[in-house]
This record gives C-alpha cells, sequence and structure tokens, in this order.
C-alpha cells in the first residue's frame, strides 16, 4: 500500500536582514484513501508546503517520502517522470489550453509518454463522465463555465491515476453553489479512486468534507 511521509520539513529563504522562516518543522503521513485539509491564514506557507510535497520546490530540511521514494534523490528527467505518473496537481486556476478540446485537455499529462492509447482515452472519458461533462468532450474552455472548467481540471489531475492529489484553492474561484458540488465532486472522485488528498483551503465548508483537518500557524502544523 503506498503511503506519504512528510518529515520534519523546513523551508526558509534568504533575505538582507537574516532568513525568512516559512515552515519549520512539519511532519504527516497519509496513506491510500485518506484524505486531509490544511488550514491557515494568507501568507503562512500552505502553497509552499504543498509544493514541496508536490516535488515543484525544494525544502530547506527534510524529507518527502512517496511510495518509498525521496524525489530529492531523483535527476531532473527522473523527477519530471515521478511527478506526471504520481502525482496529480489542482489548482484555484484550472489552466486549461484555450486551443485544445475538453477531451485534449484531459489527456495533456499523457503525450508526454509517446501515442495516445485506445485505453487512456477510455478512461479520459469515464473521467469526464464522472465529472458531468460527456456532453462537453469536444467543446473549448472558453466555452464552460467556471465549474465545468475545474471539473476539466479535476479529470485532468486523475488521468495517470496518481498515488497522490494535491488541490491548492480548487474552489477559491468558484461561487458558493459551484464550489460545494466541486468539493462533493473531488472527494468522491478520491475515494473511488483510492489516491490519497491534500486539499490547501481557506474555505471551512471544504475543509469539513475531509477526513482530517490540519492548521498551519507560525511554520507549524498541528491538528485542527
Amino acid at each position: 500500500m503506498a503511503e506519504l511521509h512528510v518529515e520534519h520539513i523546513a523551508r526558509q529563504y534568504p533575505t538582507r536582514d537574516k532568513p525568512l522562516v516559512v515552515l519549520r518543522d512539519i511532519s504527516f503521513e497519509l496513506t491510500c484513501g485518506e484524505n486531509v485539509a490544511i488550514l491557515g491564514p494568507s501568507g503562512s506557507g500552505k502553497s509552499t508546503l504543498l509544493s514541496i510535497i508536490g516535488a515543484l520546490e525544494p525544502p530547506s530540511g527534510g524529507h518527502v517520502v512517496l511510495d518509498g521514494q525521496d524525489p530529492a534523490t531523483l535527476s531532473e528527467p527522473e523527477l519530471a517522470v515521478f511527478r506526471n505518473r504520481k502525482i496529480g496537481f489542482v489548482f484555484q486556476d484550472h489552466y486549461l489550453l484555450p486551443q485544445c478540446s475538453v477531451l485534449e485537455n484531459v489527456l495533456v499529462p499523457t503525450v508526454a509518454a509517446g501515442p495516445t492509447s485506445p485505453e487512456t482515452v477510455e478512461r479520459a472519458q469515464m473521467l469526464l463522465d464522472r465529472v458531468g461533462l460527456s456532453d462537453r468532450l469536444n467543446h473549448r474552455p472558453a466555452e464552460l463555465s467556471g465549474g465545468e472548467r475545474q471539473r476539466v481540471a479535476l479529470a485532468r489531475a486523475l488521468i495517470q491515476t496518481p498515488l497522490l492529489l494535491l488541490a491548492d484553492e480548487p474552489t477559491g474561484n468558484l461561487d458558493r453553489a459551484t464550489a460545494s458540488r466541486v468539493g462533493e465532486l473531488l472527494l468522491e472522485l478520491q475515494q473511488q479512486e483510492q489516491t490519497m488528498l491534500i486539499v490547501v483551503t481557506h474555505s471551512p465548508r471544504l475543509a469539513d468534507m475531509m477526513a482530517r483537518r490540519l492548521e498551519l500557524n507560525d511554520g507549524l502544523l498541528n491538528e485542527g
């Protein structure tokens, strides 16, 4: 069973005066099928922590181990494959390619491995059906509502069957009703796929949907 181990993560940035300490000593674990929300005030380091866990940014200290691998030990090409195969990202902005159809956007993470197989296309269609967009396969992002675009982004994040799904303010740009629906879909798909899920959010409603709730303050993470 795949596991995530976040071990004593610290992150600081040099300044002219003294180092700016953002994260001090962050540790927690997740296993397949588990989910957690991380809350905290703006500037508390939530997105920085998510970037470190997602191998987008190195820590100043500590380690992240996903499925027995520490991404810090990988070469750049190996790291790109590691992120592509094992981690799915959902951001506040959907980052869909405007020139591509809904189906093509979902398939984007798969193109690095070469020609897309019929099985992969079938999985993309299945994911889009599960997020309620089976009738939008050939639409462009500009033809979709904000909630629909975020649902496409969710399907795209899951196309490679990642072990870990990271969501950074996934409902931040949506109205209350749409945010609720996207949050429900996020949790529903995570449970169906049995992936691990970490959600960074300002929304107590979204956080309350998760099984665990952690709060980041003054560089430290505590059970909420």
